[in-house]
């Protein structure tokens, strides 16, 4: 089961960086009013967030569901 809890805190933190990305991303696209890219960003934020809750799954399953994130949903 350690090697889902390595796996779950990999995908919280590699959604995390995926949602920030998308983030950074609609705040430019904003800027610019570039409605394409505020599509794309909204695709990065969406994916980031499902990745994180892979991520916990995979914790909640190895018994440890303690929540890294540094803010709560």
């Amino acid at each position: 089961m350690d090697d889902m809890n390595s796996k779950g805190t990999a995908n919280r933190a590699k959604g995390a960086v995926e949602e920030a990305k998308g983030r950074v991303r609609g705040a430019a696209a904003e800027l610019t009013g570039d409605m394409s890219e505020q599509v794309k960003a909204k695709g990065e934020q969406i994916k980031g967030k499902a990745q994180q809750a892979l991520g916990k799954a995979q914790q909640k399953l190895a018994g440890d569901d303690d929540d890294i994130s540094p803010h709560k949903r």
